[in-house]
């Protein structure tokens, strides 16, 4: 079967590489020049089961709310004149309730811990490089009224399989001496022993190259335009190379998704929640972190990666714009250094700012849709790195009608 993959972000590669190992003929289309280069290029690099809270929960509105005051809330809410914003944040403030996020948070732990499993079998096949670590990611706090609440809201992912260790000041320093200039500030963490980290950008790319030599064709620079539709079937996808057709289509396309699958009469509850990186060079530190983490009060994360520190920060709901300018990056710029020093970024920072694909539950949407051969994976979120093989896996499974290692059914965009 011929199968065209919309999209080459993390998600569109590793849905090829799955239906290529299945025995199908697959062409892949991309509207930038190479795979990752939009949501995927400059991410969090964090592996994180461990971190599998569903972002609606109790106290998101009042951080919503107190962004249109305050610049330094890790979710802000900026209001736009677009029914596609108020509706889905409408529908998020509806999953905010501590039952809502139990259950999400449940079902997101369950799906992390199969993606991370398909992950390490994928790096087993390929032995691709990616400036992957092991070893475990920190989550600490400064406040220990708020670790002694994440420690018992831990037993969420406890309940799923997850193994979760609560961890003094002092044992999260020995754990990671990267920390050890932030040791006062921190009052204690939580350490997940089987969460790891890595470059997403450089992994797509390497399994690009590996889809390749299976057999893929690549069309880059290449727009979809519209989907050309026949009885209940799709037939082809038109794009400003020509029309492409295929027997089975998989839309990819992240926060792009609900434009093209409104052509087809499919609503998809997925919206752009803007997110802020920078990398800067380990070498400018006296004790780089050796491990991943999450400064948790903050939402601000840090991921080694070779000589490398990515850190990012910030959940903005701001509609579909990624330009961005070094004041945005001053909070997250001084918290870094309260943890890492001040010399953090003294030999240049690399500013990025990438759209991630939310859906109101946190969860992604791995489906068939109403259209028989047109199937769906995506919003993924912040956690698009950890779910991709997983999801790739799952959305292989339902085209090949095969029974699920992680679900009984695929995550509907009905849900």
């Amino acid at each position: 079967m011929h199968i065209v993959v919309l999209g080459a972000g993390i998600i569109g590669i590793t849905t090829a590489y799955q239906l290529l190992k299945d025995g199908h003929n697959v062409t892949v289309i991309e509207r930038d020049t190479g795979p990752a280069q939009f949501t995927s290029f400059a991410n969090a690099g964090l592996v994180a089961p461990g971190h599998a809270y569903a972002w609606g929960s109790p106290a998101a509105p009042g951080m919503m709310w107190r962004s249109f005051f305050r610049n330094d809330q890790a979710i802000r809410f900026k209001p736009r004149f677009s029914v596609r914003q108020w509706r889905w944040a409408l529908a998020f403030l509806g999953e905010c309730s501590s039952e809502r996020a139990a259950i999400n948070t449940q079902t997101k732990a369950r799906l992390c811990r199969y993606s991370q499993s398909m992950l390490e079998e994928v790096v087993s096949e390929t032995e691709i490089e990616y400036d992957g670590r092991t070893g475990g990611l920190l989550y600490f706090y400064r406040d220990p009224s708020k670790l002694a609440a994440a420690t018992q809201k831990a037993d969420i992912l406890r309940s799923q399989g997850l193994t979760v260790h609560e961890l003094t000041r002092d044992q999260v320093v020995e754990k990671d001496p990267g920390l050890s200039g932030a040791g006062k500030r921190i009052a204690g963490g939580l350490y997940a022993a089987t969460d790891a980290s890595g470059d997403a950008h450089l992994f797509t790319r390497a399994l690009a190259d590996k889809c390749r030599q299976m057999g893929c064709n690549f069309i880059f620079g290449t727009k979809i335009l519209d989907i050309r539709r026949k009885s209940d079937i799709v037939v082809a996808v038109s794009t400003s190379k020509g029309e492409i057709s295929g027997d089975s289509f998989v839309m990819c396309l992240g926060v792009f998704s609900p434009f093209l699958a409104e052509k087809l009469g499919v609503q998809l509850p997925v919206y752009p929640v803007k997110g802020y990186s920078i990398t800067v060079s380990a070498d400018d530190l006296r004790i780089p972190p050796r491990l991943g983490g999450v400064d948790e009060e903050n939402l601000l994360a840090y991921c080694p990666m070779g000589n490398r520190l990515r850190l990012t920060a910030t959940a903005e709901i701001a509609g579909y714009s990624t330009q961005h300018s070094p004041a945005d990056f001053t909070v997250m710029l001084r918290k870094a250094r309260e943890l890492f020093g001040p010399e953090l970024g003294a030999s240049g920072i690399k500013y990025w700012a990438g759209l991630r694909p939310m859906t109101p539950t946190g969860l992604p949407i791995v489906d068939r849709s109403p259209i028989d051969n047109l199937f769906i994976n995506t919003g993924h979120g912040h956690m698009g790195w950890t779910m991709s093989n997983g999801c790739a896996r799952m959305v292989a499974d339902i085209m090949g009608q095969k029974p699920m290692a992680h679900l009984n059914e695929g995550m509907s965009y009905a849900s």
